[in-house]
């Protein structure tokens, strides 16, 4: 193949890892390329609100030289929350107090500030990929869609849950946890649905009760953005029919029958399409033997259950380390992806162990309580230091 076909290092997938590995690369003179499937940016929404952590999130966006612009997207007020139970009882309530130990941001405009921050041609939209050949000396070639082809030095994954990379390095599978959302908007809260807007409050909203919830989060457009969960067969979301909204919520609408009205309104007054979502995690404490040319980042990696609030804080923080780690070790790939495994494996095992204890705390026998003596634990300990 000619130059124009073979890439050094090639990131699959447009991902918040991804980029941040890229950026992390670009600010240190070093080039790569990343491969998206998507046609452009804005070929589908990138989700709701983030946390971003000071100790991974931020420290990887000081690595990228994107501090300072992260500040500017932040939704100032969002790190407070409300815990509920079923009968509306506010059992804990914390307010934003601008500490900055964990901001919210808007997912799609963090995304957008790592995309911009890029020079023209190094993200590639449309580029679905296919298949991935095996060449020697730890080299790939990869095969898209559209025909194209290019060869690599070093290939990363950051492709998400479903991972086409991932079976170069794993026989690990995602499997369903247990959990099932159904997620949906209600727009400009505050003037059509205030009740709603109250009871989510000025930032992310826990209704709790043993097996099912109601999550929420008040956007930074005035949007409140619900999950409704359900612990159920996986086989549960598969049986309702997703194009009729009515009918779905009438289904929800049973679910929580015995719910405070307050809280059952934000199923009824949800708009728009509604989207199932089956919550999946790879084996906590999933790693694999070195391979040459070829590593994963974030959910490819080490997908797990949000309730910890690491997922997207752990891709931009395995993008930054991966990127560092070939800054240290030049062309000696080999070195470079060894060192950031072995700091990544334990470091995202803690994490998928916490993110798996924390969803029994929110839907096993001793919720809500169980969860609002636990943040009350949190800052209790903040305020001794």
């Amino acid at each position: 193949m000619s130059d124009f076909n073979h890439v050094s290092i090639a990131i699959i997938g447009a991902g918040l890892s991804g980029l941040t590995l890229a950026r992390v690369l670009h600010v240190n003179g070093i080039a790569s390329t990343v491969f998206e499937l998507d046609a452009s940016p804005a070929a589908r929404r990138q989700g709701g609100q983030l946390d971003i952590h000071h100790d991974t999130g931020q420290e990887a966006l000081r690595a990228a030289h994107l501090y300072e612009e992260f500040l500017g997207i932040v939704h100032t007020g969002a790190q407070a929350h409300r815990i509920l139970d079923s009968n509306n009882v506010l059992l804990h309530e914390s307010y934003d107090e601008g500490n900055g130990m964990r901001p919210e941001v808007d997912r799609g405009q963090l995304r957008a500030l790592l995309l911009d921050s890029l020079p023209e041609g190094v993200v590639r939209f449309g580029k679905k990929l296919v298949r991935v050949e095996s060449l020697s000396e730890g080299k790939h070639a990869l095969h898209f869609a559209d025909g194209s082809s290019v060869t690599c030095d070093l290939l990363v994954g950051g492709d998400g849950a479903w991972s086409r990379i991932r079976p170069l390095v794993s026989e690990a599978t995602t499997a369903y946890a247990g959990i099932s959302f159904v997620e949906c908007y209600l727009r400009d809260a505050a003037n059509k649905n205030p009740e709603c807007a109250k009871v989510v409050g000025a930032g992310a909203l826990f209704a709790l009760a043993p097996g099912q919830g109601i999550l929420g989060h008040k956007e930074n457009d005035g949007s409140l953005h619900i999950y409704v969960a359900v612990r159920a067969a996986e086989s549960w979301l598969n049986q309702i029919d997703f194009t009729d909204a009515p009918k779905v919520k009438r289904t929800l609408l049973e679910k929580f029958e015995d719910w405070a009205p307050e809280i059952r309104a934000l199923i009824q007054e949800a708009e728009g399409e509604l989207l199932p979502r089956h919550i999946s995690a790879l084996p906590i404490g999933h790693r694999w033997s070195a391979t040459p040319g070829v590593t994963l980042l974030g959910d490819a990696a080490h997908l797990m259950s949000p309730f910890a609030g690491e997922g997207a804080n752990l891709a931009m923080f395995d993008g930054a380390e991966l990127g560092k780690a070939l800054v240290k070790h030049g062309a000696d790939f080999a070195s470079a992806v060894r060192e950031y495994e072995e700091a990544m494996f334990p470091r995202s095992e803690r994490s998928a162990r916490e993110s798996a204890a924390n969803q029994e705390v929110c839907f096993g026998k001793d919720t809500p309580h169980a969860l609002a003596n636990m943040f009350k634990g949190w800052e209790a300990a903040r305020e001794a230091q």
